[in-house]
């Protein structure tokens, strides 16, 4: 029991590790957003709906009782609506913003009012907040695929950033093997397009870096 407890406490703190750490990479466009005093190359979309799925899985951790949950998407939560905020500030159209936002909220506060007032089953409510939690999660992890597919055409890894790629990698890896640990599919399931998508990205730095190096030969003297 002690050497099970132990190994939860240490998989439970690798996700919170980890998952932290992905989120902190958004950091780096705040800090650009602030010093170049625009939204330039920085993409508002994954803020918003990062946010959406922070939100929605801390409602699940909270109806399951899972302190690991709730830490790191309150957390999560609370970092994507800092950098929202910021984004809003320098956005020079923040109608588009706005209506986006408002869009996305009044589906989650929908979504929240069918689960609490309309399923009054707890275990009912918990099977379907997981369910759209798990849709939304794997969502997130295959929209990149069509610039995947645009990486593959160029054949330079430019568009793609490799401490996101790695944090991406050890957070999808670790959850899975927490929800693995729980017996809960809801967790484990949705996070293994994650490490997959991972994968493919390390095999395309490495394959695209090798060709470059190859394009690219030492002059012989």
């Amino acid at each position: 029991m002690e050497a099970g407890g132990a190994a939860d406490s240490l998989l439970s703190g690798a996700c919170v590790l980890f998952t932290l750490a992905m989120y902190s990479t958004g950091l780096s466009d705040l800090r650009q957003m602030r010093t170049t005093r625009s939204v330039d190359s920085v993409q508002f979309l994954p803020f918003l709906t990062t946010d959406i799925n922070n939100l929605s899985w801390m409602s699940y951790g909270a109806l399951k009782g899972d302190g690991t949950l709730i830490f790191v998407n309150a957390t999560g939560a609370v970092l994507q609506t800092a950098y929202i905020l910021v984004y809003l500030h320098y956005c020079p159209r923040k109608r588009p913003v706005l209506l986006q936002t408002a869009t996305l909220l009044g589906v989650l506060l929908l979504g929240f009012g069918y689960f609490w007032l309309l399923v009054p089953k707890l275990e009912a409510r918990l099977r379907q907040l997981g369910l759209f939690c798990s849709i939304f999660t794997i969502s997130m992890y295959l929209s990149p695929l069509a610039d995947l597919a645009k990486i593959i055409q160029t054949r330079s890894t430019q568009r793609l950033s490799f401490p996101l790629t790695i944090a991406t990698l050890l957070t999808s890896a670790s959850w899975t093997l927490y929800g693995f640990r729980l017996g809960d599919p809801y967790i484990m399931v949705p996070n293994l397009p994650g490490v997959l998508t991972s994968v493919i990205r390390l095999w395309l730095f490495w394959k695209y870096s090798r060709e470059q190096d190859r394009s690219h030969p030492l002059l012989q003297t």
